[in-house]
């Protein structure tokens, strides 16, 4: 009798507690975030989840970030948008026209009273996601950067001092052509093309890729990146390529694996990429310094400009349930959980308190040139060239690029030509874009 009360006592209880849990509210994030990242985003939602009892956030990989995207547009489109999405930085222009979708970030904190400090974030990042009168539009993720890296092993066996990059163009074309006549397979390669030799060379020599400030200025834009400086470097590139000082791997991030097996002795990619290089090559053989600069352009860099993704808002959902995406969002944010999501991947810390705490965890001692992105991004202050680029249907603008450089690696244009051609039809594509947004 006693263990049938003990019984009905315990499954009251349940009953009593069951809809507090039951009252839980769900937030859809979906991401673009797989293998390894993709663990870590669910831990990153986890650590919320356990934070505190009121929401659950449920993270949803839907494939490629153009994927994720698409996937984004149709559901808000069938009114069943999640609350947050992941897009690309490729893709800010193309949100931030696409009027009643967006929530912006600084009005979900302000409607849910969520504590924010705009100036608690890194500025280049800052910058790019904000509107001209710095309103923060998405919130900052998965940022990153350019950085050289370098394998200390090639190097070495090619009589050159595995512990000392080159810091120039021209020195690093010596470096890879005494590489190649020790055994190497490949001197450089290099990762997103478009990203680091084309829009990230323009900021860092302070040269202009559109006008009207890149498009922070208004969307009637044309682009500007055919110049001499950006010619004569991709030229320079197919001229290489004659001896292996240069290799095509690919689009996007293909061409890490011609680095992480050992074949090339020098790659430009994004410090994201930094945990999964040391982890394939091995941290001792793995250098990561500043990308070169070319001093017949420039006497020395101006600042690099930021890649990855932000976490954009999404409109539809019920009021109520925004202030867990706020509070998922200060959760983010937050010094020790920007700090270990920056050591776990290589993605540039949002904040400099997660980079001054990294730091004061001895992490850089421990991986030397994890810190060398947000030296970049904050070697100095940004100007109209170099704080970032807004431009309109810019992932269809990348694609016609990439196919224009395709046609130098393979020896049908030359580099004036292929440049002529990208910036003729990159601009057919803004003026779509201008008509579609007036």
């Amino acid at each position: 009798m006693t263990r049938i009360l003990l019984s009905s006592v315990a499954a009251a209880a349940a009953l009593a507690s069951a809809p507090a849990a039951w009252a839980q509210t769900e937030i859809q994030f979906w991401h673009a975030m797989g293998g390894n990242l993709g663990e870590t985003v669910n831990q990153l939602a986890e650590g919320f989840n356990k934070s505190q009892s009121e929401y659950k956030v449920v993270p949803v990989y839907k494939g490629s970030y153009t994927e994720t995207l698409t996937a984004a547009i149709a559901a808000f489109r069938a009114k069943q948008a999640p609350h947050i999405v992941q897009v690309f930085e490729v893709g800010t222009a193309n949100m931030m026209a696409a009027k009643g979708a967006v929530y912006p970030i600084y009005q979900v904190m302000a409607d849910a009273k969520e504590p924010f400090d705009p100036k608690a974030f890194i500025g280049p990042v800052y910058g790019y996601y904000s509107t001209t009168d710095g309103k923060l539009l998405s919130m900052p993720f998965n940022s990153s950067t350019p950085v050289l890296y370098w394998n200390k092993e090639l190097l070495q066996k090619a009589g050159l001092d595995g512990n000392k990059p080159p810091q120039t163009w021209p020195e690093l074309g010596e470096m890879a052509k005494k590489a190649i006549a020790a055994g190497a397979k490949c001197g450089f390669t290099p990762q997103w093309q478009t990203w680091t030799l084309i829009e990230n060379y323009g900021a860092w020599h302070n040269l202009p890729y559109a006008t009207k400030a890149n498009g922070f200025g208004g969307i009637d834009i044309e682009l500007k990146f055919n110049d001499a400086p950006r010619v004569k470097l991709i030229q320079m590139f197919s001229d290489w390529s004659k001896d292996k000082r240069f290799v095509y791997g690919g689009r996007e991030g293909k061409s890490t694996a011609l680095f992480t097996a050992g074949d090339c002795a020098f790659h430009i990619a994004s410090s994201g990429s930094a945990a999964g290089i040391e982890k394939a090559l091995g941290q001792d053989k793995v250098g990561i310094a500043m990308m070169p600069y070319s001093p017949d352009v420039a006497p020395k860099p101006q600042n690099s400009i930021i890649g990855g993704a932000t976490l954009w808002v999404l409109q539809g959902r019920p009021a109520a349930e925004y202030k867990g995406v706020a509070k998922f969002m200060s959760y983010l944010s937050s010094t020790p959980v920007q700090a270990k999501w920056h050591q776990e991947t290589g993605y540039v810390p949002i904040t400099m308190a997660a980079a001054d705490a990294t730091e004061k965890e001895g992490f850089y001692k421990k991986f030397p040139g994890r810190d060398v992105a947000v030296k970049e991004l904050t070697l100095n202050p940004p100007t109209e060239n170099s704080k970032g680029l807004r431009i309109g249907n810019f992932v269809q603008i990348r694609d016609a690029v990439d196919e224009e450089l395709e046609s130098v690696w393979s020896g049908k244009k030359d580099a004036k030509a292929a440049l002529d051609e990208a910036v003729k039809r990159g601009n057919e594509l803004l003026k779509r874009f201008e008509a579609q947004n007036k």
